[in-house]
């Protein structure tokens, strides 16, 4: 069996390329495939192997000092999702463009799955999906907020331009977000608040999570969750959806059907 473990943990990392040679080394030696990103703000990968692989894994990266806390999601896949292995050094390990955003310390608040149904059925409770277009069409929260953005870089532009309606009521509205494992929603919950919002919370460990927590005759979940690797979708219980992954654009679409995505001038490939 395949074991598929995502994760990401926001905490300083001092020589980050120093860690991204010792890491390619251990993922070469555990034969594990997929994808590790590192920057100066922590670490962010989904990758698969044996389990005992992703155990060794797991353990080396929290060794590290101010990971200890690193959590991650499993599945399992009946074959490699992944063709190779890339370990990159970046600037940050999910892509905003803001400068001084400290997602380590000055994040929102955790809602674990088991309470998320609760807080978003609240009316009062805004809720923003911070996922792109094109994974929000293969299915999100009921409520939910969609930004339309191509890119994760496009949200706090979108969010400014959003959050002047707000700020005109003169009240501080709640706040809720959620993205596919947590950190894309971390990182923004960072971000709004350094807007002036002080209630803002998050799904901790994203739909991932969730789906694999929550049973689907409790489960508020609509659609599927577009996950980037070979298995496209997972629905309740991490199971793979039906989708397959169009060849010219590289989005979810339905087997045999003509991609809705490619017929869209303009999209770029995600």
């Amino acid at each position: 069996m395949i074991q598929v473990a995502a994760f990401y943990h926001f905490a300083p990392v001092a020589e980050p390329q120093d860690c991204q040679k010792n890491l390619r080394d251990l993922c070469t030696e555990l034969e594990i495939k997929g994808t590790i990103l590192i920057a100066r703000e922590g670490v962010n990968g989904t990758v698969a192997g044996s389990i005992e692989a992703m155990d060794t894994l797991l353990a080396t990266l929290r060794s590290w000092s101010g990971f200890a806390g690193l959590e991650a999601k499993f599945s399992n896949a009946t074959e490699m999702p992944f063709g190779k292995l890339k370990i990159k050094f970046k600037r940050e390990i999910v892509t905003m463009g803001v400068e001084n955003i400290d997602a380590a310390n000055d994040q929102g608040a955790y809602v674990d799955p088991q309470d998320w149904d609760a807080l978003i059925a609240d009316p009062n409770v805004i809720l923003i999906d911070t996922r792109n277009d094109y994974e929000v069409s293969v299915g999100t929260f009921p409520g939910a907020i969609n930004p339309e953005t191509e890119t994760f870089r496009e949200f706090p532009g979108w969010f400014k331009k959003q959050s002047e309606t707000w700020k005109a009521t003169g009240e501080q509205p709640r706040i809720a977000m959620f993205c596919t494992g947590g950190i894309r929603c971390e990182k923004a919950t960072a971000f709004v608040k350094s807007q002036g919002f002080d209630d803002v919370l998050h799904l901790r460990g994203g739909i991932l999570k969730y789906l694999e927590t929550i049973p689907a005759d409790r489960s508020s979940w609509e659609g599927d969750c577009f996950v980037f690797d070979d298995r496209v979708a997972l629905g309740t219980g991490l199971t793979q959806g039906d989708q397959v992954r169009c060849e010219k654009c590289g989005r979810a679409n339905s087997p045999g059907a003509a991609c809705k995505d490619c017929i869209r001038p303009g999209r770029p490939k995600p």
